[in-house]
């Protein structure tokens, strides 16, 4: 004699269709951790790329550095006797331009390695920078008579000397070109730069003026740090996609679909910093509340117009409505429409849904995300239809779930296009299917046999 089952009640297939959910949920989770995990190996590549190319450069100076001779009276006692020794020592002013003016041309390339991509550029950086020896060295322990100007130097930062190439010159005064040497930078950018020794022995009865004119190749960002009493940098590049970082805004910018250009106005007050500065104790060019870091650099991000990694997270985050909305469909054929759904078709149904996200990944990275956006959801489409077409016994019922599922996708995409309002979209469809699963069960018995409707 068999065994007499009930049906289940509709609060109990509810109860089925949460935890499958839920499980559901999870999955989305590990291929969250899956496209964190290639966007993890396409920064390695795209680091590969920087390691013989050059990173993102960040450029400081000219400054002129010129020795002094400090000396220091010592009191000393010898055989019981005390005695005045006098030493000299060898110290460093720098002296920073009360004025420069700097041109970086920026020439973006992109390149790849294997199916990842990273955007390079070479950077011509030319200009002209004035220095002028204060009245009141003196301030700094020091006097003019005392500087070693025939033994000067103008020295250059640069963080990644590996994007320097070429012979860069570099003219001072006469108009005669100087040749470079490696090192010397300044501090900003952790002693890595070129310097040229220069004959400063007029600087003292007229300004001196340095041009020039040195390319640099690099990856991502380019970098200003300021170093002047009144700086002016210009960057034009025919990258469309900048992104103006750092302590300093442009003062005027031009973004076409052609390119860039923009300018920045930087002075030593905003910096903070004094324009002369000494290596001897308790001498420093930065004064008390100075930016620092970040915060006193200017800087352009070459931004990837595209960031597929980005749009598919942000994907994988709305994954748990297309589970919702989908199986509040089938909890509603099951519930209303007499047609019984079982577990293992709701979990078939949402492997489905979750298998989207990966092959969005998957082909994004080979053919850009809005072409593998339709493939992906065009194949995941098609599979569910046919499928929920032989559940629910009806082509006119998987129509209905093509419909969904194509308004779905639809409206994904403009959430991934309109990021500031998404989160309004979100909930206003969240509400819209709270509001139609009211009005839809507004008769049901959840606790007792469930009212069969056509549909």
């Amino acid at each position: 004699m068999s065994e007499f089952r009930p049906p289940r009640t509709p609060g109990v297939k509810l109860i089925f269709a949460l935890l499958i959910a839920t499980f559901l949920a999870i999955q989305l989770f590990t291929v969250y951790l899956l496209v964190y995990d290639r966007q993890n190996q396409s920064q390695t590549a795209q680091s590969s790329i920087a390691e013989v190319w050059g990173g993102a450069q960040s450029i400081s100076g000219p400054v002129l550095v010129i020795p002094y001779a400090a000396t220091r009276n010592e009191t000393v006692t010898e055989n019981g006797k005390q005695s005045v020794k006098t030493t000299t020592a060898w110290h460093e002013l720098t002296l920073s331009p009360d004025a420069a003016d700097i041109s970086s041309v920026v020439k973006p390339d992109v390149r790849k390695r294997s199916i990842y991509e990273a955007v390079v550029y070479e950077a011509r950086n030319q200009g002209e920078a004035r220095f002028v020896l204060p009245a009141d060295l003196s301030r700094w322990g020091t006097t003019r008579a005392a500087l070693a100007l025939d033994r000067a130097e103008v020295r250059f930062g640069i963080s990644d000397a590996r994007g320097l190439f070429g012979a860069p010159p570099v003219v001072v005064a006469d108009g005669t070109p100087l040749a470079l040497q490696p090192g010397k930078g300044p501090r900003e950018t952790g002693g890595s730069g070129f310097f040229t020794a220069v004959d400063a022995s007029n600087l003292g009865t007229k300004p001196m003026r340095v041009k020039f004119d040195y390319a640099v190749r690099g990856n991502g960002s380019i970098t200003l740090l300021p170093q002047g009493g009144d700086t002016r940098w210009t960057v034009a590049s025919t990258w469309a996609n900048p992104s103006f970082q750092g302590g300093f805004l442009p003062t005027e910018r031009k973004v076409a679909a052609n390119g860039f250009k923009a300018t920045w106005r930087v002075g030593n007050l905003a910096l903070g910093r004094t324009l002369i500065s000494t290596d001897q104790s308790g001498k420093t060019e930065t004064m008390p509340g100075a930016t620092g870091g970040d915060d006193a650099a200017a800087r352009v991000d070459l931004v990837t117009p595209v960031d597929l990694y980005a749009q598919v997270n942000r994907s994988v985050k709305y994954g748990f409505l297309f589970i919702g909305f989908t199986f509040v469909a089938l909890l509603m054929f099951d519930l209303i429409g007499g047609v019984k759904v079982s577990p293992i078709e709701y979990g078939l149904v949402g492997a489905g849904l979750v298998l989207f996200f990966v092959m969005l990944l998957a082909f994004a990275e080979v053919i850009g995300f809005s072409l593998a956006y339709c493939v992906a959801g065009g194949a995941i489409i098609a599979l569910l239809t046919a499928y929920a077409s032989a559940v629910l016994r009806s082509w006119r019922r998987g129509g209905l779930i093509a419909g969904l599922l194509t308004a779905l996708y639809g409206v994904l995409y403009v959430l991934l296009s309109l990021e500031d309002l998404s989160l309004l979209i979100g909930s206003l469809l969240l509400f819209a299917a709270l509001a139609a699963v009211m009005y839809l069960t507004r008769g049901l018995d959840w606790g007792g046999r469930e009212v069969r409707i056509d549909v």
